[in-house]
């Protein structure tokens, strides 16, 4: 009967093994429908967006909200260009995953000192001693170089490159920079190539298993569907032998009850953690526990390799495959639908949104203003033209004659448009203003209270209330018709803002519901397309 090993490498050596498995006809005519309708989803946001331009037309280039406005579409801008770059720089994963097209990649995931390159070397010996091709490879400049070395094993941190080893005509291992490495380089160099992989095995150190700072990383992957694989590491202890008379030190297995309760933790603490995220827990794998050490001290024959843990970790491969397989089935989609998510979709929702939310309440406290305004405007001017009024009738008092009252009028007239005009732009200091016209109104038969007789000066109380109610009725025209105008423009204002709110939603929705069908590569290409208006 064929150990676990023997079933996966017989399968992984077979190029078409592997690659029948990965996609039949039906699923790669359902990933071409997924990608033509991401792509169309891009199209037709980027239009609606265009389309939804908020203008700032109406408003004063230096008001608070014209340069928010202003500040929007210098965001939407960068965003643009930002999720350009990044497409751009994953063109190296790209690349690589079109390298490496009909393999199986799997990433080999976790902090420094994990014992990535050490797992690796032991599987490429493995593979090797049951008579398949190994290469390894690294990239430098931007191209894959073969090499005749293994991965250097160290104490330290060693892994400064993307590196690989093709296992057989069906399996790539990437080892990576460590994710929390010294160097940003060599973290960022890690993220970069995560999306080439379809499978990743996540190995953390039995000396400190399950760090929660790791999981966060973990359920971005999960999220991206890919199955993920724990593997305890370094699963063994130091103990004391005699040989030849002589006390020694030697690592050993840990037992199966110290393996399995490890196990557990790493198992526990992902699961809750992945459900403190909102990542379905289906996407984690039962954790496996390993010593590439004692496997090679002790012969690695079936027994040892049993012992080590390494029959527990094939089967769990063997378990992998599926998932994986499904995966790189659809991964063209999956790369794409990564990059829309996370460089288009996430800065309109955790940017575009709250400044979106932020300038319609900014408009409404603008709307809610205006009466106050409207008023103050009224107010203000009434103070500075009725002093001037009693002054003109006094000086125009000497004689009662219709010319003199009509004098009195045309002076009025002049310093109320002057007044409403200086504080209109004062009080609605956020818009452009039109050239005000203030009318009074005056009754054709205007004139004094009485004649001047015997020397004293004509009477003109009633006049003054007359042209005082004139001059009051003009002013609260003349601010209502602004205060009307500056409302009709915040509210068509208000109305972009929300429209361009409902394109970012229905965008969102719609994504959502693209990734649902790329999950589960439903059928019926019709469910994809919808009006590209929608967006």
């Amino acid at each position: 009967m064929k150990t676990s090993e023997q079933r996966f490498i017989d399968i992984i050596g077979s190029s078409g093994s592997s690659g029948s498995s990965g996609s039949s006809g039906g699923a790669e005519a359902d990933v071409a429908t997924l990608l033509a309708a991401l792509r169309d989803w891009l199209a037709s946001l980027d239009a609606a967006l265009t389309a939804g331009l908020i203008e700032a037309g109406g408003l004063q280039p230096g008001s608070a909200l014209a340069q928010r406005i202003a500040a929007l579409h210098q965001a939407l801008a960068q965003q643009h260009q930002q999720r350009e770059a990044q497409w751009l720089a994953l063109a190296p994963a790209r690349a690589l995953a079109q390298r490496f097209e009909g393999k199986l990649m799997v990433l080999v995931f976790g902090k420094f000192n994990a014992g990535k390159s050490s797992l690796c070397n032991f599987l490429a010996e493995r593979f090797r001693q049951h008579g398949q091709a190994v290469q390894y490879f690294h990239l430098q400049g931007g191209q894959l170089l073969a090499s005749d070395e293994a991965f250097h094993e160290g104490a330290t941190e060693t892994t400064a490159r993307l590196q690989g080893v093709c296992l057989g005509d069906g399996l790539v291992l990437l080892d990576t920079p460590g994710l929390h490495s010294a160097t940003d380089d060599n973290a960022a160099l890690t993220q970069r190539f995560l999306d080439s992989a379809d499978a990743v095995l996540w190995l953390t150190s039995s000396t400190s298993p399950g760090q929660v700072q790791e999981l966060d990383e973990l359920a971005r992957e999960l999220r991206r569907g890919k199955p993920l694989l724990p593997v305890v590491t370094r699963s063994d202890v130091i103990d004391e032998d005699e040989v030849d008379g002589q006390i020694v030190k030697c690592l050993r297995n840990k037992s199966d009850a110290n393996r399995a309760d490890q196990e557990a933790d790493v198992g526990h603490r992902a699961a809750d953690k992945l459900q403190a995220l909102g990542v379905a827990a289906a996407q984690l794998k039962p954790a496996v526990s390993v010593s590439a050490y004692v496997a090679r001290s002790t012969g690695a024959d079936a027994e040892a390799m049993a012992g080590a843990g390494f029959e527990r970790l094939y089967a769990a491969l063997l378990e992998l495959l599926a998932p994986a397989l499904a995966y790189r089935a659809r991964k063209p989609a999956e790369v794409l639908l990564h990059h829309l998510q996370e460089e288009v979709e996430a800065p309109l929702v955790n940017q575009t949104m709250p400044a979106l939310t932020a300038l319609r309440q900014q408009v409404q406290e603008e709307l809610d203003s205006l009466p106050a305004r409207q008023a103050r405007l009224v107010q203000q001017a009434w103070r500075e033209v009725m002093p001037q009024l009693a002054d003109l009738l006094e000086a125009h008092a000497g004689v009662a004659e219709v010319a003199n009252v009509a004098a009195v009028a045309a002076t009025l007239r002049a310093a109320l448009q002057q007044a409403a005009a200086q504080h209109a732009q004062a009080c609605l200091d956020s818009h452009i203003l039109p050239t005000l016209e203030s009318a009074l109104d005056l009754p054709a038969d205007l004139g004094y209270d009485s004649a001047p007789t015997d020397g004293l000066p004509a009477a003109y109380e009633k006049l003054y209330e007359t042209l005082g109610a004139a001059v009051q009725d003009s002013l609260q025209r003349v601010a209502g018709d602004l205060a009307e105008r500056c409302a009709a423009r915040l509210q068509a204002l208000d109305q972009a803002l929300q429209h361009k709110q409902k394109i970012i939603l229905d965008g969102q929705r719609r994504l959502g519901q693209i990734a649902s069908l790329l999950r589960g590569l439903h059928a019926g290409a019709s469910q994809l397309r919808e009006p590209a208006q929608e967006v």
